[in-house]
């Protein structure tokens, strides 16, 4: 049996949003979609969004972080996260759909 598993959000990408979010006065939630494009064939859009009828929600102390429904298998098992290295600070994927990625971080192929 193949279990297909939801992306998980990690508690310091939940305390990076509510960071943002208290910055910018808004009340948004995080969406994380799959576009086609990208130097590796797909990328990642994420960005500041309001809920549509067939978001997947994952939540966590108020705080939402959205998939839609065609960018949900994309994101299979995958780990959604917080990075902050000397490079700069950001959200990432640890997806492990993607056979391969590029230099950016944002834009991998199946």
């Amino acid at each position: 049996m193949n279990l297909t598993l939801p992306p998980r959000v990690t508690d310091r990408a939940f305390s990076r949003l509510a960071e943002i979010l208290a910055a910018t006065g808004q009340d948004k939630a995080l969406r994380v979609a799959v576009e086609g494009g990208g130097c590796s064939g797909f990328q990642y859009d994420i960005r500041l969004d309001d809920p549509a009828a067939d978001d997947l929600v994952i939540e966590k102390d108020g705080r939402k972080v959205l998939v839609d429904r065609v960018s949900l298998p994309f994101l299979e098992n995958a780990v959604i996260d917080f990075s902050e290295e000397l490079i700069g600070a950001r959200f990432v994927i640890e997806n492990p759909n993607a056979k391969s990625s590029c230099g950016c971080g944002t834009s991998f192929s199946l």
